[in-house]
């Protein structure tokens, strides 16, 4: 695929002319996370630590029909911050750096949860530095 190809791709999601503009800037705020995680379920919650499974929805699938890499590395950042509010942070700030393996696929209609399919390591280092 030529250069000017791959940018137009990149530019307008995969169609030749930017259909969908106005649409998507109608999104609701929040909209991306909500659409990542309607159907997420919480197993177990308790400071530090937050359990949960889902089923993979159709849309969060990639064109091999599994789900999508971004929408894994989406759970793991909104589900990690979410564990961050349980020790009673306000804020959860920025993640400067999120490593996910991928040891399977999980296919549509496909239950996932840390026990059976995946499991997610979650590594939070907090430093005190004194700032003068």
């Amino acid at each position: 695929m030529d250069l000017e190809s791959v940018k137009r791709y990149l530019e307008t999601g995969g169609y030749e002319e930017d259909k969908n503009a106005s649409t998507i800037e109608k999104m609701p705020l929040r909209f991306f996370e909500r659409f990542i995680m309607q159907g997420l379920h919480i197993d177990l919650i308790e400071p530090g630590r937050v359990v949960c499974s889902m089923k993979v929805p159709p849309r969060l699938l990639n064109g091999g029909n599994f789900l999508h890499g971004g929408a894994t590395a989406t759970l793991v950042d909104l589900v990690g911050s979410a564990a961050i509010f349980t020790v009673g942070a306000p804020a959860t700030g920025v993640s400067v750096e999120i490593n996910v393996s991928y040891l399977d696929a999980a296919f549509a209609d496909v239950g996932i949860s840390p026990p059976l399919s995946y499991i997610l390591f979650l590594a939070c280092l907090f430093l005190n530095a004194l700032i003068e």
